[in-house]
């Protein structure tokens, strides 16, 4: 039955007792199917007469025999279970129409056929008792050494599978760059052309945003730089040295070099604090714009690269994925 949204504690109770009701009723009868189709054997039906003869005689007159009115009772009980919980779908709205249920529980329906195939189907009623069980909190599967089992097995078999998926269609993709007639020219045309002003604006805001935060994180030994560097230059200058040599010229060749020293430092100052300024944006993505176009152009020899460098990653790719992370995880 599905999970119902009533709040009753009594309600619970019933809905859980009929749930474990019909476990055990799923299971017997899976294990009858299975005994009885055992029985069917001729080897193992002599050995079972052999090893007990009363039980024997006592199974074929009073199951198997008959066998179809037993099983026909416990699809009496399945199928009632089955309008039970359609019933309660129906009453509390579980779905969007009410005729959706068998459509949800195709299994449980199925299952009440008697005919061997659909029978088999009747272990799918367990396993959605269970969830059902374990979404209420009464039972933990992943506590359970078989749930713990098949879980493993269930992810390296889930793995390794992907991982071979993925390889053949990278392996697949190198094929075809290899064998194709040239990839750089479309990847420009249709990936990188029609997105040229979003990658000029970007670029130019990301070296302007670079060169205005390094300065401003460097501003002081950049300037104490330049002013170094105006001092070295003029103090070789024989222009400043005979300046020098006059009267009050040492005076004046400080005030010199003071006065270009702050005009140098004030035009780099100037200079590396326009960066960030508009006009250097739209500088540099017009310098960019008047360069692109020339980027884009390829050649045989640009299409050979190209490809050469997706087939090396897509490489790199496969390498990764072939690694087994599960012997990691279980180890």
């Amino acid at each position: 039955m599905p999970a119902t949204r009533t709040t009753s504690p009594a309600l619970e109770r019933v809905h859980l007792v009929w749930d474990l009701l019909i476990i055990v009723l799923v299971i017997a009868n899976l294990a009858l199917l299975l005994f009885d189709s055992l029985y069917l054997m001729p080897p193992l039906n002599a050995a079972f007469e052999a090893v007990a003869p009363g039980l024997h005689g006592a199974y074929d007159r009073h199951i198997h025999a008959n066998f179809l009115t037993i099983d026909l009772a416990f699809v009496a009980v399945f199928l009632l279970d089955v309008l039970l919980g359609w019933a309660v779908a129906i009453a509390e709205r579980h779905y969007h129409r009410w005729f959706f249920y068998p459509f949800v529980h195709w299994y449980d329906v199925l299952g009440c056929i008697p005919l061997g195939a659909f029978r088999l189907l009747r272990i799918l009623r367990v396993i959605s008792l269970l969830h059902r069980l374990q979404r209420m909190g009464l039972i933990d599967v992943r506590r359970w050494y078989l749930y713990t089992v098949v879980a493993k097995y269930y992810d390296i078999l889930l793995e390794e599978l992907t991982d071979r998926i993925a390889i053949r269609m990278l392996d697949n993709v190198q094929q075809e760059l290899r064998a194709g007639d040239g990839l750089s020219a479309p990847l420009m045309e249709r990936v990188v052309r029609p997105r040229k002003q979003a990658l000029i604006r970007e670029i130019s805001q990301r070296l302007g945003a670079m060169a205005g935060d390094a300065y401003a994180h460097n501003r002081d030994d950049t300037l104490r730089y330049v002013r170094g560097l105006v001092g070295r230059t003029l103090s070789e200058s024989p222009e400043l040295k005979r300046l020098g040599r006059l009267p009050l010229g040492s005076q004046l060749a400080r005030g010199l070099e003071a006065s270009l020293s702050d005009l140098a430092c004030h035009l780099v100052d100037e200079a590396l604090e326009g960066l960030r300024s508009a006009e250097f944006s739209a500088l540099v993505e017009h310098l960019a714009e008047s360069g692109f176009d020339a980027w884009l152009r390829t050649d045989p020899q640009t299409e050979q690269i190209t490809e050469q460098v997706l087939v090396d990653m897509l490489e790199l790719l496969k390498e990764q994925i072939a690694v087994k992370g599960w012997q990691h995880k279980y180890d």
